[in-house]
Order: structure tokens, then C-alpha cells, then sequence
């Protein structure tokens, strides 16, 4: 993590206790909590920070097969996810994103976010494919091979289905597709 840019500085927690202890006199740019970790654990590690500090910036890490801790760590407040497997490719990518929404330079920080009251915005079929493959972990191109899809059309799907629940990345579509009761 140390290398990667825009990351000077990496310090270690063993247990969410320690997370929720160390963070009011260190206030990181960005929390990395495992949803599995030891102790308190990582959902409720994050739910207890965010709300005493709801600037506070958290990406989880999760095992491919955890959507439900995903779900729920999003739903509580985490910017985004990685897989423990991610690519240093996906790890850039991601950390770049949740550094520059928590120093206020990425629009998607200020975009109004929809609420949950009211109806939920209307899906086609395939978007619900394509919503429910995010929320089992798939990739756009293990997507695309379960729905007889190229990995660009399952693209154009999840961009379209992003606009119209107003989110902003996979693991937040899941999590409205949840609270919504899109996905079961």
C-alpha cells in the first residue's frame, strides 16, 4: 500500500476496537477495514466510526463470495470495496478514488445521492441480471459469460443501471439494489 500513489503514510490495526480507538488522534484519509476482522468486527467497526465521525472515508475488504458483508458495510456507510484478491491495477484505481472523494476532489463526493423512501427506480431485466451477478461478486466478464453477454454489453448495462439508482460504483448499486429490495 506504502507505494501506491497519493498513499504516504500505512499504519496497522489489529481488531476493530483498535480501529475505533486510534482513529480520533490519528484521522486517516482512508480506513481499510476487512469485514472479517478479529473482535468487533468489520460492519459494526465501521457503523460505531461513521457515526462519531461521519467524515470518516472506509473501504472494505471482503473475500470474493462476502456480498451480504459488502451489502451491509455499504449500507452503513463504507465508500466502496476491494477484494482481498484485487489486481495492484484494481488497488490503484480504487484507493485513488476513495483518497480523492475524502480530499474533496472527485464530483461524485457532491452528487446529491437518491433516497430510499418512494418507489425505486424501474429496471429492465437484464439490469437486474447484471445487478444481481455485482452482488454475487461476478466480474463484468463472469456476468457476461451467465447471461450469453459481451463483456462490453454487460458495460452498457451497468453503466445504465448506476444512472438510474444514482450510484456511484458496484458495491454501492448492490447496496441500494438491497435496501430496495431488488436483489434477495
Amino acid at each position: 500500500m506504502a507505494g501506491l500513489p497519493g498513499v504516504t503514510r500505512v499504519t496497522a490495526a489489529a481488531s476493530g476496537e483498535e480501529v475505533l480507538n486510534r482513529y480520533p488522534a490519528e484521522r486517516p484519509d482512508l480506513v481499510l477495514l476487512d469485514v472479517r476482522m478479529p473482535g468487533l468486527g468489520g460492519v459494526e467497526a465501521l457503523r460505531r466510526l461513521v457515526a462519531v465521525h461521519p467524515e470518516a472515508s472506509v473501504l472494505m475488504l471482503t473475500l470474493a463470495e462476502d456480498t451480504d458483508g459488502v451489502a451491509r458495510a455499504v449500507a452503513a456507510g463504507a465508500r466502496g470495496y476491494l477484494r482481498k484478491d484485487a489486481t495492484r491495477e484494481e488497488l490503484v484505481a480504487t484507493v485513488g478514488q476513495a483518497l480523492n472523494r475524502s480530499r474533496g476532489r472527485d464530483s461524485l463526493a457532491s452528487r446529491p445521492r437518491p433516497t430510499v423512501e418512494g418507489m425505486p427506480p424501474s429496471l429492465t431485466e437484464r439490469e437486474l441480471q447484471v445487478l444481481s451477478g455485482m452482488s454475487r461478486g461476478r466480474s463484468n466478464a463472469e456476468i457476461g459469460r451467465e447471461l450469453y453477454l459481451s463483456e462490453d454489453t454487460v458495460k452498457t448495462h451497468a453503466r445504465r443501471l448506476f444512472r438510474k439508482l444514482g450510484a456511484s460504483d458496484r458495491a454501492h448499486a448492490v447496496a441500494l439494489g438491497y435496501r430496495w429490495a431488488l436483489l434477495r
